[in-house]
C-alpha cells in the first residue's frame, strides 16, 4: 500500500526545495566573491597599489539604502504573513524603490570616482579601483537579478496569488535579498578597512 502525500505536504517539500536551491545559488556566489576578494588581497601588495584611495561618499548612502530595503522585505513578509495586502504593497513598493536607489547610489559613486581621476580601464586607471569597479559591478548584476525577481512578487502579490498560508515567493524574494544585503555590507566593510 503506497503512502500518498497530502497537499500541505507536497507543498512544505516544495518549498523546502526551492529553498535549497536559493542556498546552493547563494553559496555559489560566496565562493565567486571570495575569488574576486582573494585576488584583490594578492594584488594589494603590487608596487602601483593606492594606498591613500578613499570610497566615494554615494557607497555609504547606497549601503544604507540597502539595508532600509532588507528592513522594508522583511516587513512585506511579515505583512503577508497576516494576510496584511495594503502593507504588503507598501512595503513591497518601498523595497523597489530602495533598490533602484541603491542602483543610483552605486552609479553615482562610480562617476565621484572618475571625478577624482580614478578610472576603471585605460592608461589611466589603477588595479585597485579596477577591483572596486569589478566587485561593485558584480554585486549589481547579482543586485538586477533582486530587482527582477521583485517585479515578479510584486506582480504575483497584485494577482493576489499570496497570503499568509501561500507566502514562499515572498520569503524566497527576501532571502535572496538579505544576502545581497549582507553580502555587500561585508563587500563595503571589507574594501573600507582594507586598503
Amino acid at each position: 500500500m503506497g503512502m500518498t502525500m497530502t497537499a500541505q505536504e507536497h507543498k512544505e517539500r516544495t518549498a523546502r526545495s526551492y529553498k535549497l536551491l536559493l542556498l546552493f545559488a547563494m553559496g555559489s556566489m560566496t565562493m565567486m566573491f571570495a575569488g574576486i576578494v582573494s585576488a584583490f588581497v594578492v594584488s594589494k601588495s603590487r608596487e602601483d597599489w593606492l594606498k591613500d584611495f578613499h570610497l566615494p561618499t554615494a557607497f555609504y548612502f547606497s549601503t544604507a539604502t540597502i539595508i532600509l530595503c532588507s528592513i522594508t522585505f522583511h516587513l512585506a513578509k511579515k505583512a503577508i504573513q497576516k494576510d496584511n495586502r495594503q502593507g504588503t504593497t507598501l512595503f513591497l513598493l518601498l523595497t523597489l524603490a530602495l533598490g533602484i536607489g541603491f542602483v543610483l547610489c552605486q552609479f553615482t559613486g562610480f562617476r565621484q570616482l572618475m571625478e577624482s581621476g580614478y578610472f576603471f580601464t585605460g592608461p589611466e586607471s589603477n588595479i585597485a579601483t579596477t577591483f572596486l569597479y569589478v566587485i561593485a559591478t558584480v554585486h549589481l548584476a547579482h543586485l538586477a537579478g533582486g530587482l527582477i525577481s521583485l517585479l515578479i512578487i510584486i506582480y504575483n502579490h497584485f494577482k493576489q496569488k499570496y497570503n499568509s498560508t501561500q507566502t514562499l515567493g515572498i520569503e524566497l524574494g527576501a532571502m535572496y535579498w538579505h544576502f545581497l544585503d549582507f553580502l555587500w555590507i561585508c563587500l563595503f566593510l571589507f574594501l573600507y578597512f582594507f586598503k
